[in-house]
């Protein structure tokens, strides 16, 4: 697809809308560049199978059995049972998994069981996982149970207060323990190495599973599970290795290679510290057991993957921003307890994604911040990335659809979003990630996982009121990030309308809020309506609106509430967290969700997006040599999905 034929929108189906990225000045870099990207994006993609291991055990059989009636269904092709059931088949290939990638609900098929059992037995038996049973009737019982009955593993992520979140949780992290079996093997582990200055993630990349009464770590790695794709995985990454673009880059790939190989997190921490020192490169990645939200306690990492590429024009704002992060910190309205005496290491870039893969697609990030361990941060500093080309693909789909003139309250907040709110959605993302979840500091002795359910919650509002406070300060006028003093409020217009009502169109009715961002942005737009005066609902002609009726007022409330959430991160005062949660960030108004889902649907749009990749192929000469990466941006979302399956499946 030639760069002026590129259309940013592809299919849609079910809550999902499929978009596509551009690697905008992919054509000016170097062909050891290229060469680099091109080896990554290998190892990115040969990470799939374990996302979608990780997320639910059956997952993997499920997407396989799908795929080969996809395959070879001999039926009626048209009829409605076989159309839901490619409906469901993408689901999962956009969730990894069974589960809905943001509200973690079992999905419901839409084609009978009947429908099912009869493709399954017609379906072509050599497609199908038989190795993992003995017959198709077998197969077809264990489906057909995790499929169909609503009441067998229901919910991937289960954090419902009072419950045990581990034994109530699908995730594959977890198999015949408890939750209070999880938090006394690690806390056991944490106490014996108390004095450690440099702890490890203890069970950041292994499975805890219960075998003759005693727990046991099930570590990935190439001698442990998941060790078929982790070995396809570190033959791409030593490729990119020998192309790196300095030596430092060439030291952080190895001893990524050589974590892998061990599983030893002592060699993720170096990894990490490499990592996060390297600067000069133009080409980055992240690969590897990273994010933690898909584990109801926050400890075990899902295997994600992007490739990425500098902005190097774009990413002048985000060096101003990280240029100043002494400056932001010290004027944090928190406890100078809670502050960082000295920031260190803090690097900011606006990026091009060239590769996507596991938790990281085909739904994305649009900024990211790393590494998570809070010693490294205050040791070594962060790397934080906006990813340029993913917000430029929203930004364009979104143009015209109707949904601002149908839920923002006047023409004159239109006037100022249409003219602040591009620039203040990237300011926000940058100041998020590259100050907010790298300020503050915990005290000596506080568990970095004493918040347990709740953390991963209290570390998202954290790190977005820390952006909302300073989104409105004259310093970012001063630094010429915003045009001037008024732009702050079209994003606290939109944030907050966000987490009082529009963000309710991806939850089912009767549903609790979930999934740690959608909390978040609930708990501070909540509290804020709720603990003064300055947000009122208002209702204009039978619909309800957000009105703002003093932004200065609600940044000073915002700074409270920052203050207080940084208090609980510092303190890892879990009663306190969890109060906070539980009364602003779960239940749902179901008259409210009534309205906005009705005044939604009239638009016609899908509440969730997601991409689909770019094919890279080598060029390749008489000699053998790579010459060049040839982009092609026509393959459709089924048509990868299943060369996906093909070419990288390795667990199945």
């Amino acid at each position: 697809m030639t760069v002026d034929k590129f259309s940013y929108t592809d299919e849609s189906f079910a809550d999902i809308q499929m978009l596509r990225y551009q690697l905008k000045g992919f054509e000016t870099l170097t062909l050891q560049q290229k060469k680099l990207i091109y080896y990554l994006s290998e190892a990115t993609l040969y990470g799939r199978d374990i996302t979608f291991d990780q997320f639910g055990k059956y997952n993997l059989i499920i997407r396989k059995t799908l795929e080969a009636i996809l395959l070879s269904y001999n039926g009626d092709r048209e009829c409605e049972q076989f159309k839901a059931l490619e409906v469901y088949l993408k689901r999962v290939w956009f969730s990894n998994g069974i589960y809905h990638h943001y509200g973690s609900e079992k999905f419901v098929p839409g084609f009978s069981k009947f429908f099912f059992v009869e493709a399954l037995q017609t379906a072509d038996k050599s497609l199908l996982p038989l190795d993992r049973f003995g017959t198709v009737e077998e197969l077809c019982q264990t489906l057909c149970r995790v499929m169909f009955c609503p009441d067998v593993l229901p919910k991937r992520v289960n954090k419902a207060e009072c419950a045990d979140v581990v034994a109530t949780s699908a995730c594959n992290f977890y198999e015949g323990v408890s939750q209070k079996e999880v938090e006394e093997f690690y806390n056991g582990m944490k106490n014996e190495n108390a004095d450690d200055k440099e702890p490890i993630s203890y069970g950041l990349n292994s499975k805890l599973v219960k075998r003759d009464g005693k727990l046991e770590e099930l570590v990935w790695s190439e001698d442990g599970m998941y060790a078929d794709a982790i070995k396809k995985i570190t033959y791409w990454l030593e490729k990119a290795a020998r192309v790196a673009e300095n030596d430092k880059q060439r030291q952080y790939i190895e001893t990524l290679v050589k974590y892998y190989r061990t599983g030893d997190l002592r060699l993720f921490n170096d990894y990490c510290i490499q990592w996060v020192g390297e600067h000069d490169a133009q080409v980055d990645f992240v690969n590897g057991f990273i994010e933690v939200y898909g584990d109801p306690l926050g400890l075990k990492g899902s295997w994600e993957g992007i490739v990425e590429y500098k902005d190097m024009e774009a990413t002048r704002r985000t060096q101003t921003i990280s240029q100043n992060a002494q400056w932001f910190e010290d004027h944090s309205p928190v406890d100078p307890r809670f502050r960082k005496q000295k920031v260190k290491g803090v690097t900011a870039n606006v990026i091009c994604a060239a590769m996507l893969g596991g938790d990281e697609y085909p739904s994305t990030a649009i900024g990211i911040n790393l590494p998570n361990a809070d010693w490294i941060r205050a040791g070594h500093g962060s790397k934080s990335v906006t990813i340029g080309n993913l917000t430029d693909a929203y930004n364009k789909a979104a143009r015209g659809n109707g949904f601002k003139e149908e839920f923002v309250i006047d023409a004159d907040t239109m006037d100022m979003i249409e003219k602040y709110g591009d620039v203040c959605d990237d300011l926000h993302t940058d100041l998020h990630e590259c100050l907010g979840h790298g300020s503050g500091q915990l005290l000596p002795g506080v568990d970095p996982d004493a918040l347990k359910a709740y953390g991963n919650t209290i570390e998202e509002a954290r790190a977005d009121l820390f952006a909302l406070y300073y989104l409105a300060d004259e310093k970012l006028v001063e630094l010429g990030l915003t045009p001037n003093a008024e732009a702050y409020k079209s994003q606290y217009y939109t944030y907050m309308m966000n987490g009082l009502m529009t963000q309710l169109t991806r939850i089912k009715p009767g549903n609790d809020i979930e999934e740690a961002h959608m909390r978040n942005r609930a708990l501070i737009a909540h509290w804020c309506y709720e603990n003064g005066n300055v947000i009122q609902m208002v209702k204009r002609e039978g619909k309800t609106f957000v009105n703002i009726s003093d932004y200065e007022a609600l940044r000073t409330l915002v700074a409270q509430l920052l203050a207080e959430v940084q208090r609980i991160k510092s303190e890892g005062d879990y009663e306190a967290a969890k109060t906070l949660v539980e009364n602003y960030a779960v239940k749902v108004d179901a008259d409210l969700h009534k309205e906005v889902l009705e005044r939604y649907e009239r638009l016609h749009l899908a509440p969730y997006k997601g991409f689909i990749n770019p094919v890279m192929t080598p060029v390749v000469d008489d000699n053998g040599q790579i010459t060049d990466i040839n982009l092609d941006y026509t393959e459709g979302y089924s048509e990868q999905m299943l060369r996906y399956s093909k070419q990288y499946g390795t667990l199945i």
